[in-house]
């Protein structure tokens, strides 16, 4: 697993308001979908881990920036680097650029596990653990 996974998307028309700049929430919808993308490419899509390990992710906290704008048909990167885990959560660090590199927003967001049961907070499955401590 690398430190940095970087996924892109294109600026559709829904994605922006009147003027064509991307909507603000569409930036937490683009960082959601690279950290589910990174999940995927360490082999750990969110369907497993809740039917094998009975877990599922959700954000706890999260705190953004937002430097510059996005507009319409702008191919976006964003890059998930995985900062910290604990026992039941993870800690990263997105960020949004355009194919310029001029950066866009940066953000700090907690991923909670949670027992997908009783929605209380469970422990990382201890497969994925061994994978992010192999990465070290």
């Amino acid at each position: 697993m690398a430190d940095e996974f970087n996924w892109q998307v294109r600026v559709y028309y829904e994605d922006t308001d009147a003027a064509g700049i991307v909507f603000y929430a569409n930036y937490l919808r683009y960082m959601e979908r690279a950290r589910t993308e990174w999940l995927r490419n360490i082999d750990y899509e969110h369907a497993y881990l809740k039917n094998e390990h009975g877990v599922l992710f959700v954000v706890k906290n999260l705190n953004i920036d937002y430097l510059q704008p996005a507009r319409l048909d702008d191919l976006l990167t964003v890059t998930s680097r995985l900062l910290s885990h604990r026992a039941a959560s993870f800690i990263f660090r997105q960020t949004i650029k355009n194919a310029d590199h001029t950066l866009l927003t940066t953000a700090d967001v907690k991923v909670a596990c949670l027992n997908a049961a009783t929605l209380k907070a469970a422990a990382l499955p201890a497969v994925l653990l061994r994978e992010l401590a192999n990465d070290g």
